[in-house]
């Protein structure tokens, strides 16, 4: 199925989760913020949310500094 994340459209699995998502991109789940379909979604719905097909997401990533 196709989602689009951060502006480019991509591939991946039917009963993908946003956890899973993550992982695959090598993303630590406490260091990132996810915009799905303009809604914030919680840590603690990673693993529960299931992507579907048009899915449009933002991943921003914490970045320490100063």
């Amino acid at each position: 199925m196709k989602i689009i994340v951060n502006g480019s459209e991509r591939e991946t699995s039917e009963g993908r989760t946003l956890e899973g998502l993550l992982e695959e991109r090598k993303l630590d789940p406490q260091r990132v913020a996810v915009e799905r379909n303009g809604a914030i979604v919680s840590r603690e719905r990673f693993a529960a949310t299931l992507l579907e097909e048009g899915d449009t997401l933002e991943i921003v990533h914490f970045v320490g500094g100063g």
